[in-house]
């Protein structure tokens, strides 16, 4: 029997494949090792990465961690009681067997669509992948918040207020339903000044996990083209992507031109109604933030 590839050898090639996005076939040349090979290595190590790394990078935030994201958005965005940004990304991938429709998507294309909540300092906190590039990718974190499956700390004031006390929040775009814990913009007819500055202050913060998207992406360039991969296996590429994003960044930092752009594409979301108790906590955050203590100097601007 010959000698096997080492692990060593085998994440090599792993992050090569990842960092590049090269085809297997530029792989069997580099390495010098079968197509076949090449893709059960990168179905295999991917698989490892994503179940080593997940525990150690993504785990899920307690009330004390849950109380200093929330105090690192207000230091670097300026939203108070927030604990997190939304959103969703097509991954392009090749059509499934036997999947007809499903994944395709209406830019017509085949793609499952990442979710992501992103932390103030551009580390994903939660993911989902796999859903149809035609569905919604927040029914399961919805239902998470409803159940309050993810432990938030319980209510308090903002910052220079007495009352009410107000719930911690995740920021999202338009495509979510607006509820106790998730604040979307209000709709862009008819805005007075109190509702501009609103959707200005919730951009601040939505803005991190744009951000963290583009450097996702930028550095595991896998993520810039098609993945020619099984559906099971590109799942699990782009699992393993966001960990050693989540590895990377608290190790050695990002560069902020990685951050300013990305080739991942949105999701299209019908927008959902959201519920009354929501909007008052919203049109609550919205007088606190015209209210002297709340305001900032250059909001008006």
């Amino acid at each position: 029997m010959r000698d096997s590839i080492p692990p060593a050898e085998r994440l090599i090639i792993t992050l090569r494949y990842l960092a590049t996005g090269q085809s297997l076939i530029s792989l069997h040349y580099t390495f010098l090792i079968g197509k076949s090979t090449a893709s059960v290595i990168v179905k295999e190590t991917c698989i490892a990465i994503w179940h080593v790394l997940h525990a150690a990078v993504m785990a899920q935030p307690n009330k004390e961690e849950w109380l200093k994201i929330a105090d690192t958005f207000q230091q670097t965005c300026n939203f108070p009681n927030c604990v997190g940004a939304t959103d969703g990304k097509d991954i392009r991938v090749l059509k499934p067997m036997r999947s007809g429709s499903q994944f395709f998507n209406y830019k017509k294309y085949f793609s499952v669509v990442l979710f992501a909540v992103c932390d103030a300092n551009y580390c994903f906190r939660y993911i989902d992948v796999g859903s149809y590039g035609s569905s919604s990718d927040s029914a399961v974190f919805g239902q998470m918040l409803i159940t309050n499956a993810l432990d938030l700390p319980g209510n308090t004031t903002l910052p220079g207020t007495t009352y009410p006390s107000m719930p911690f929040v995740f920021v999202g775009d338009e495509a979510f339903a607006l509820g106790e814990h998730l604040m979307r913009p209000y709709s862009s007819r008819g805005l007075s000044i109190a509702r501009r500055v609103f959707n200005y202050r919730l951009t601040r913060a939505r803005r991190v996990v744009e951000c963290a998207f583009g450097i996702l992406s930028n550095k595991w360039r896998v993520l810039h083209s098609p993945i020619h991969l099984k559906l099971e296996t590109a799942i699990s590429a782009v699992k393993a992507a966001c960990a050693l994003h989540n590895f990377v960044r608290q190790r050695d930092g990002f560069n902020f031109e990685d951050s300013l752009s990305h080739s991942m594409e949105s999701p299209i979301r019908s927008g959902v109604r959201g519920t009354t108790h929501g909007a008052a906590i919203r049109d609550h955050f919205t007088a606190s933030f015209m209210s002297t203590q709340g305001e900032l100097s250059w909001q008006m601007q």
